[in-house]
C-alpha cells in the first residue's frame, strides 16, 4: 500500500523558491517579447525614416528663373500657326541652350535639365502671344544642381547654387509632375503615373480573376466535394501551390500566356493572369477556413425552415464567412502587389514611357518601375526611388484600408 501523499505546504522554503523561479521565468519571457516587439519597431522606424528622408526630396524639385525674349530668340514661328510638327522642326533644345547662355552665362547650359526644352514648348503652346514678348520661365535644373540645392552635391554644382540663390533665380517647390509622368532618361523628369496605372490595371485582372474563382473552389471543397483520395490530392496541391517561389509562377506565365497563348507581351492582361495564378491558392485557403468557421447550426437551422443547400450556402453560409475570405484576399494581393520576379519573366521590364490606355497595351508596374530605378547609375535617380517606394507603401495601405472597411461592413457576430 503506498503512502499518503501530504498536501502541498506552501509556506515552504522549497516551494516559495519554487514560486520565485517561476515568477522570475514569467518576467524574463514578457521582457523578451518586449524586447522583440520593440526591435521590430525600431527596425520598422528606421525603414521608415530612411524612406521619408530620402523619398521626400524625391516629391520636390529645382527650377531656375530665366528671362526669355522670343522677341529676339531664334525661333522661327508663326503665333497663328502653332503646331506639333511645327514646334518639332524648331530645334527647341538648341534655342533653350542659347537662352539659358544669354540669360546666365556661358556656363550655364549645364545648369538645366537637358529636357527643359520641353517647358518652352508648352509654354508656347499653351500661349502663343508670349512669341512677341520677354517673359520668365522656370526651367527644371540638371540633377547635379538639384541634388546640390536639396542636400549636397559637387563642389561645382554647389558654387553654381549659391550663385542662383543669391540671385534670387532658385526655387524649390513641390514636382507635381512626379505623380503626372511616366518613366524617362532625366531623373528630374520622371514621374510614377505610368507604372502606378500599370499596377492598378494589374491589379484588378488579378482580382477579377482570382477571387471568384478561388471562392467558388473554396466554395465547392467544403460544402459540395465528396472526402475521397481525389479531394485529398486537390487540398495538398493548392496548399503546395501557395508556398511555391513566385518566380516560378513567371515561367508558368511566360510559357503558357505568351509562349502558347500569344498574348501580348508587357501587358497588365498577361501580368495580371500571372499573378492570379500566384493569389489564387491564398485565397482558396483562407475561404475554406472562414467556410469552417460558420457554426453548423446555422446551415441546421437554414435548412429548418426550408431553405434548399444552394440557399443555405450563397444565402447563410457565405455572407457570414465573407468577412474571413477578404482577410486571405487582402494577404493575396498585397502580396502580388510587392511582387517582381513574375513580372520580369513576362517582359514587364520594358522601358514605358507612356501610361497604358488598357489592359492590353505595354505598362510595367511600380516595384518593376522601383527596380529598374535602383538600378540606374546617376544619383538623382535615389530619391525617386525611395518616392516610388513611398507611393507603393501609400497604395498599399489604401488597398488594405479599403479591405478592411468592406470586411468590417460584412462582419457579423454570433
Amino acid at each position: 500500500m503506498s503512502a499518503e501523499r501530504l498536501p502541498t505546504d506552501w509556506k515552504s522554503d522549497a516551494m516559495r523558491r519554487r514560486i520565485a523561479r517561476r515568477y522570475a521565468s514569467e518576467r524574463r519571457f514578457k521582457a523578451a517579447g518586449l524586447l522583440a516587439v520593440a526591435l521590430s519597431a525600431a527596425f520598422l522606424a528606421f525603414l521608415l525614416f530612411s524612406m521619408l528622408g530620402n523619398g521626400l526630396r524625391g516629391f520636390t524639385r529645382t527650377e531656375i528663373a530665366v528671362k526669355v525674349d522670343f522677341s529676339a530668340s531664334p525661333l522661327l514661328l508663326d503665333p497663328n500657326a502653332i503646331t506639333d510638327q511645327a514646334l518639332a522642326n524648331a530645334n527647341l533644345p538648341m534655342v533653350t541652350g542659347a537662352v539659358v547662355k544669354k540669360a546666365l552665362g556661358a556656363d550655364a547650359e549645364e545648369w538645366v535639365s537637358p529636357t527643359a526644352w520641353t517647358v518652352l514648348r508648352d509654354a508656347i503652346k499653351a500661349d502663343p502671344k508670349i512669341l512677341a514678348r520677354t517673359v520668365t520661365v522656370k526651367l527644371p535644373a540638371a540633377t547635379a544642381i538639384d541634388l546640390a540645392a536639396k542636400s549636397n552635391g559637387s563642389p561645382e554644382a554647389e558654387a553654381a547654387v549659391a550663385r542662383l540663390d543669391k540671385a534670387g533665380l532658385l526655387t524649390t517647390g513641390i514636382n507635381w509632375g512626379f505623380l503626372t509622368a511616366s518613366d524617362g532618361t532625366d531623373p528630374t523628369q520622371v514621374g510614377i503615373w505610368g507604372a502606378f496605372k500599370g499596377s492598378l490595371l494589374t491589379m484588378l485582372v488579378t482580382l477579377a480573376l482570382s477571387f471568384p474563382v478561388g471562392v467558388a473552389t473554396a466554395v465547392y471543397l467544403e460544402e459540395y466535394a465528396r472526402k475521397n483520395w481525389l479531394t485529398d490530392i486537390i487540398e495538398v496541391s493548392i496548399n503546395n501551390l501557395a508556398a511555391v517561389p513566385s518566380i516560378i509562377f513567371g515561367l508558368l506565365g511566360l510559357s503558357i500566356f505568351l509562349n502558347f497563348l500569344h498574348l501580348p507581351r508587357s501587358a497588365a492582361l498577361v501580368g495580371g493572369m500571372t499573378l492570379a495564378l500566384m493569389t489564387m491558392p491564398v485565397i482558396v485557403i483562407a475561404g475554406r477556413n472562414a467556410i469552417k468557421s460558420v457554426p453548423p447550426s446555422i446551415r441546421d437551422a437554414a435548412l429548418g425552415i426550408g431553405a434548399s443547400p444552394v440557399q443555405v450556402v450563397f444565402h447563410h453560409v457565405l455572407p457570414l464567412a465573407l468577412p474571413g475570405i477578404l482577410t486571405g484576399t487582402i494577404i493575396g494581393m498585397a502580396r502580388a502587389l510587392g511582387e517582381t520576379a513574375p513580372l520580369l519573366m513576362i517582359g514587364m521590364r520594358a522601358f514605358i514611357a507612356t501610361p497604358p490606355g488598357g489592359i492590353t497595351d505595354p505598362a510595367t508596374v511600380l516595384p518593376v518601375q522601383i527596380f529598374l530605378w535602383s538600378d540606374e547609375v546617376s544619383r538623382g535617380f535615389v530619391e525617386k526611388t525611395s518616392a516610388a517606394i513611398i507611393v507603393l507603401l501609400v497604395f498599399l495601405l489604401a488597398m488594405n484600408g479599403i479591405a478592411i472597411y468592406l470586411r468590417n461592413k460584412f462582419e457579423r457576430r454570433w
